[in-house]
């Protein structure tokens, strides 16, 4: 039960916090990727990842549904 209780309490995984944390700093994917010690694609599968959950179409679209949910903070 607490397990449950603690995933819905968050949204997005601590790695898709990190990257999206960046990206609203105007990091590039590269940047991130360097940033993080990971490759581009899995950056871009994190950001995918996310938008799915989110069910929107793009990036940007991403960080105003996590401000609004209070997921993200800019």
């Amino acid at each position: 039960m607490k397990g449950s209780d603690h995933k819905s309490k968050f949204l997005l995984t601590n790695r898709e916090r990190e990257v999206f944390e960046l990206l609203v700093q105007d990091k590039t994917t590269r940047d991130i990727a360097q940033q993080l010690f990971i490759s581009e694609k899995t950056v871009r599968n994190h950001i995918s990842n996310v938008m799915q959950k989110l069910n929107v179409k793009g990036r940007s679209q991403a960080v105003v549904e996590l401000i609004k949910l209070g997921e993200l903070e800019i």
